[in-house]
Parts: structure tokens; sequence; C-alpha cells
């Protein structure tokens, strides 16, 4: 086999040496366009996943990597002035230039042909000559805009510039350290790489480096303005370079990593932010990954097939965690009002790789700190603390999320709903939410909606809010109001969602006549009496729920229902002054949240749902969403409940774990107002991690609910938390403590026989 491989850095070289190792036979060629000796930036981190991935797959090279390693377990938060440090996380890095040195030396031992200072040819041209082209070519790479048309790269640019510079001072930690100047926050990541010498990087947002100055500077200017702004963590110190400019960080993701014999290999493939250390990590577990499938494959295609596969989904991981790093630092200027120490939780925990779970095993000092300046008692898991909403205390954060069950005949809760509602709420959550409860007839979404429109209906919900503040004493019940707009008059989730009903369908209205689905049905344009009607309704079902027992309400204002139509500019055509700016969307939601909140009793909270984004181009956007949420704190909500999309059918979300608790965690810190996130929330640890580090007040979970009743219950007892937050009910609290799985394996000889 004949091996080109395009790019000479840590990848391709790596590449090219394990290609070599495990068949001298292969014809291996390295083109690299630089000297030898040249390299960007300083210093390179390799977790000890990436470490042992090395030295099981060439110990030579490990061994070598092994001599010249920095290693240290701390990291060092230093806040306006204060440091925080947390231990137990374990690093290891090197020269950059050093780490190339020996991937050199290992390839020319094997035999591989490296050409430096010669640009490769074409990739076709390679292509048509070698058997395999590898294009290792960097984040610019010319391999994969050539075949751009197979790759199908996507590649975003975001809003920080950064450099990468470099001090004779070997910090003894992987240290953050904001600096709030004039101009805006500025931010170094620094970490040790050699003895006597530091990686510091220099970040911030793009409109604080111009007003800084920092575009009219040169190369030199820049590093000393850079070293005089962060001279208490530099010692005095100054900054080096390395042909280092000021650059924005880009994403890069391809729909396809192959194209007939040529594959993308570390950042031509994809990208992950530097703040999560995982470039070259990445790039060294590419090349593993992909000598192995070469090597147990029968043929190319299918090895590089195996190769996508088996990285594909490690990559997507590591990049969602690199977005939610990135665009915390993005924000950084929101999450400096915390305390130190909570501040320092925060960051620690920004991409979701690192949870309060496995904090604590690192660090149990550190994540007690944190939790008694949140105020957990002595003992407490943040989840099982208390929060309090208007005359409503709710005994945990944990809320079982609206699901719509679609099993009411009549709109009328039956004995489905009874066991339903009621196991949730004997299983501890310190809130259960009713599904959407529609307030008409006209406002189901299919013909098994519960409604709140007839007093037979309100008599039924009484029998099950009677239920949980009987049988679950400390569960609050709330109910959540909407109406269905222009996805009503559909089937049951099971039998086709979002698909008409094959009979009895019934009149569709919404903001605007614009159809769900390009061949759904139209629904008509609301006039100004049916609004007025429509408010009646909401009322009407409003006090119904109270005289039903409700604890608090929810008004349904996301997924594409009718408030949800008015907000988003992708349903709301309207030229009337209920359409046009945010603002005259805003005016019928909230001149239904008014009438509601006037007919709710005061003592009772009410929360609103929102779509923060649409996932759509020109919908509803990140910025929209913290005015959507201003507007109804300015009105009076107490909470924000904050999902995203579900309004246009053709949204393309970007899911993934927690992955709609940004938008929660903006509108907290920007509108103040308390916020429940939802979304791909999972774990009693995602949760801890989400309320200690200040991103939600409380955290809806749905499908954990409906594989496990008593999700909460069950946290509890695996943390062995006993306490106010969670009561297990008097029936069930001999099953209070985790059942034994299996036998217990007999401890093994330990005196042995006498000499």
């Amino acid at each position: 086999m004949r091996v080109a491989v395009i790019g000479g850095g840590p990848g391709g070289l790596y590449t090219a040496a394990l290609l070599k190792r495990l068949d001298p036979g292969r014809d291996v060629t390295v083109w690299e366009r630089n000297a030898p000796g040249d390299t960007f930036g300083f210093g390179v981190v390799l977790s000890d996943e990436a470490l042992s991935g090395i030295e099981h797959a060439d110990p030579v090279v490990h061994r070598a990597l092994r001599e010249h390693f920095v290693r240290w377990d701390d990291i060092d938060i230093v806040h306006r002035g204060t440091r925080h440090t947390s231990a137990g996380h374990g690093f290891a890095a090197l020269g950059r230039a050093r780490l190339l040195e020996i991937l050199h030396q290992r390839c020319r031992a094997l035999g591989v042909d490296l050409r430096f200072r010669t640009g490769a040819p074409p990739p076709h041209e390679l292509a048509r000559t070698h058997d395999l082209v590898v294009a290792a070519d960097g984040v610019h790479s010319a391999t994969r805009e050539a075949y751009a048309h197979a790759f199908r790269p996507r590649v975003t640019s975001h809003r920080c510039r950064y450099i990468w510079l470099a001090a004779d001072i070997a910090l003894d930690a992987f240290r953050f350290e904001t600096a709030e100047t004039e101009h805006g926050v500025m931010q170094l990541h620094g970490y040790p790489y050699a003895a006597g010498a530091s990686t510091v990087i220099v970040e911030m947002r793009e409109e604080v480096w111009r007003a800084a100055g920092f575009d009219e500077l040169d190369e030199g200017e820049s590093i000393e303005r850079c070293a005089k702004i962060f001279a208490d963590a530099l010692g005095g110190r100054p900054l080096t370079s390395n042909r280092s400019t000021w650059t924005v960080f880009r994403t890069v993701v391809n729909d396809r990593w192959s194209h007939g014999n040529v594959v993308l290999l570390g950042d031509a493939a994809h990208t992950a932010h530097f703040s999560i250390g995982s470039g070259t990590k990445l790039a060294v577990e590419d090349a593993v990954a992909l000598a192995a499938c070469l090597a147990e494959r029968p043929s190319l295609p299918e090895a590089l097939a195996a190769y996508e596969e088996e990285r594909r989904p490690v990559v997507a991981s590591a990049q969602r965690a690199a977005r939610a790093s990135l665009e915390w630092f993005e924000d950084l200027a929101l999450h400096l009002g915390q305390p130190p120490r909570r501040f320092a939780f925060d960051l620690l925990t920004r991409s979701r790789r690192v949870t309060h779970g496995n904090l604590r095993l690192r660090d149990a000092r550190f994540t007690e700190a944190v939790e008694r300046e949140f105020g957990c008692p002595p003992g407490t898991p943040p989840m099982f603390t208390p929060l309090r909403l208007r005359g409503l205390t709710l005994r945990n954060r944990v809320v079982v999320s609206p699901m719509d069950m679609y099993s009411a005949a009549d709109g009328v809760p039956g004995d489905f709903h009874l066991v339903h509602l009621g196991a949730r709420a004997l299983g501890g959550a310190g809130l259960v939410m009713t599904e959407m409860v529609c307030v008409s007839e006209q406002g189901r979404i299919t013909p098994g909606c519960t409604g709140l429109y007839t007093g037979r209906q309100a008599e039924a919900w009484r029998r099950i809010t009677d239920f949980v503040h009987r049988r679950a004493p400390g569960t609050a019940i709330g109910v959540q109001l909407g109406h269905s707009g222009r996805k009503g008059s559909t089937k049951v989730m099971w039998e086709g969602m979002d698909e008409p009903l094959d009979e009895g369908n019934w009149p569709l209205v919404a903001a605007s006549a614009l159809p769900y689905r390009p061949s759904g049905r139209i629904p008509r344009e609301l006039s100004r009496a049916q609004l007025t009607d429509l408010r009646e309704q909401f009322t009407a079902a409003a006090r119904r729920a109270a005289r039903a027992g409700f604890d608090l309400l929810e008004l349904h204002c996301a997924h594409g229902y009718l408030l949800s139509g008015f907000l988003s500019p992708l349903t709301n055509r309207r030229t009337d002054a209920y359409g046009g700016s945010l603002d005259k969307r805003l005016r019928f939601p909230l001149e239904v949240f008014d009438a509601v909140r006037a007919v709710w009793p005061q003592e009772r909270p009410m929360t609103v749902r929102i779509s923060a984004t649409d996932w759509a181009e020109g919908g509803t956007t990140a910025e929209d969403a913290v005015e959507i949420a201003r507007a109804f704190a300015a009105h009076g909500v107490d909470a924000v409940d904050v999902s995203t999309g579900q309004v246009v059918a053709d949204e393309r979300p970007e899911a993934g774990r927690s992955y709609q608790t940004p938008y929660a965690e903006r509108i907290r810190r920007e509108v103040r107002v308390p916020v429940i996130a939802v979304g791909a929330i999972s774990s009693w640890d995602d949760v801890n991690s989400l309320v200690l580090a200040g991103r939600a007040d409380l955290c809806a979970l749905g499908r954990p609910h409906l594989y496990d009743p008593h999700w909460t219950l069950h946290a509890a007892a695996e943390q062995g938390y006993a306490g106010p937050g969670v009561v297990w009910p008097a029936p069930y609290r001999a099953g209070s403590r985790r059942p034994p799985t299996g036998r217990t394996a007999p401890p093994g000889p330990r005196l042995g026989p006498r000499g």
C-alpha cells in the first residue's frame, strides 16, 4: 500500500508512524510545507486516556513522551483577586516542538519518507498515485475544500479573539484568570509544559478586543499589553510569541470524512475549542482508530467506513462539550457576579463533562465549600434544597415535566391520569406538572387531550390534586394551560405525530394563516373579536384550575402552539398591533398572561414556558428569548420554563445532553428571574451540577420519569440522603435502600503460611 499523508502535525505524523509500524511494507510519505522546527503555539496537553491509547499502540513513542511530560493535578481559578484551587484533575503536557521532534524521530526510525518545506501535490493527483491519502492538513484544509462537494464541511467562526503566547515561568496549576478592564472582560488560560515554561492564551470578545485597541497594535505591542494586563498571574514576567497573531476559533464539522481513498483526520475533519484541551488528543485518537480499522477490515472502503463510524460519536460528544465551554467563555461577563467559589464551580463544570459528582470525587473539600456557600445543609445534595415561589415552597429542585399523554375522553382526565400523576407525586419530585391542559375543545392537539373548559373536567382534576395533597404531602402539583393553535386536530402521537385526523377534524386558528407543515391544514388568522374570546377561555380555565386545587399555573407559550405562534417571526406575519416587532408579537401573550394572573390566586405562583430558539433561520433567537423573558418578568411571572424549538417543522435542533440549559442560564443571569431548565437532563448528577452552578433553579425531567416514576426517591437513596428534601411514603419506606443485586465475592486470603 502506498500512503500519502498531507500535513506534518502531530496527527499526520502519528498516523504515518502507526501505519508503517503495523506494516513495514507500506510506502508512507508525509508532506509538510514548513521546516521541521517550525510550529505554532507552545504546549500540548494530553489526557491519561489519550496516553493510554498511545502506550498500547506504540510503546516507543509513549516512553519518549513520558520522559518529557510535566504533570500536575490542580486548577486555579482567580476571580476578582481571590484564588480558589481545585485538586485531583490530572494533566500532562509537553512542548509542541518536543512532541514533533519525538514523532519525527519515530517516523525516520520506521522508514517513513518525511518531506519538509514541500507542499503536497494536489489531492486528486495523490489519490490517483496512492492507495490511501490521509488529509491531516489542519483547520484550513485545502484537501477538504477541494472535495467540499463530498465532505460537505460547515465552518463556524465564533465571537472571541485569542492569541497563543508563552511565559518563562512554570505555573504550578492550570490557571484561569479574569481581568475586568474599562473595555470589558479579558480571560487568561495558562498551563505549564516544561521546566520554566508555560503556555498562555489570552482571549476576549471581539468588541472588547477592538475597544481595547488590539486591532491597531502590532505583534510586539499586543504581547506587551497582555503581559501588563495579567502581570499578577505572570509574576511580572514578559510574554513571548511564536509567530503569534490574534485569531477567532473556527468549529469544523463535516458530513462525511472520506471520499474514495481520501480520508480526513484531526482538525481537517473536526475541531474542538482549546478550552477543553482536545485538539491534539482527538487527532492522536483518530490516528489510532484509522490504523486499527485498516488492520482489522478486509478492504479500504470498509476500513474508512469503520473509522468514521467509530470516531464520529466520540468527536460529536467532544464538540458538544467544547461548544458549551466556548460559549461559557464568550458569555464570561454574565458569570462574574457570582461569589468566588460558585464562580469557580461554574467554570469547572462549564462543559458538562465535569459534574458535581465527579468533582466531589476529585476534590471533596472544594465541593463541600461550594455547597456551604450555596446554602446546602450538611449532607444535603443541592437538588434537595428548597425553593420558594410566592406562597409555595418546593421541597426540592426536581420537576416532573409536562408530558402529553393523549389518554383523555372528552377532555376529562380519568383513571390513567390519576395513576400516572399520582405515581410521580409519590415518587418524590418537588413539583409534578400536568400535560398541556386545553382551554377549549378547539384548542386540543388531539381527541385524547385533557381540558379545563367544563365543570366535569375540573371535578376530575380535583380528584387528582386531592390524591396528591393527601397521599404525597409536600409535593406540589401544577397545571399547564394552553391552546394548540395551528398544531391541533391531529392524531395521537403513536398513530402519527402531527398528522391530521382521518375524520372528525375541527377548525384551526393561529396568529397567521400558515400551516405547520407545507402539506398541512391552513389555520384561520384570528380576528380581534376572537382574541378577546380566547383571553376569556384562558381566564375561565384558570378559575377552574384554582377551584380544582392546583398549586401552580404555567402558561404554555412554547412549541409552536397558539401563544408561541404569536411570539415567533416565522409564524406571526400579522400587520396589525399584534404582529411585526417583538414588542407587538408579545402583546397578545402578555394580555393573556395578565388576564390569567388577575384571576389566579395571588399567593400561588405562575410560570410561563417559552421556546428560546426556533432552531431555524429567521426565527426566535437567544437574544429575543431574553427580551421575551424580561417582558414576562415585568408582568409578574414567578419563573420561566425554558424549552426550545418545535415551532416550525423544518427546524434543525442541536440536541445533546442538557442542550437547552444554556438558554435558561442566560435568561436567569440577564433577567434575574428564576428559571426551569428542561431538555435531555437525565441524571441526578446533572441536576446537582446545574443547580449548584447557578444555571437553573429547577430542573424538569420528562422521559426519566416515564422510565422510573420514583426517580427522585431513587436519586436520594443512591446519594445516601434522608432528609426533608424528599420523603418516602410510609408504605414505601421498606424500599428506601437499594436492594442487593447479587452475591458479594468473599475477601481473598490474607494470612499466608508462616515461614
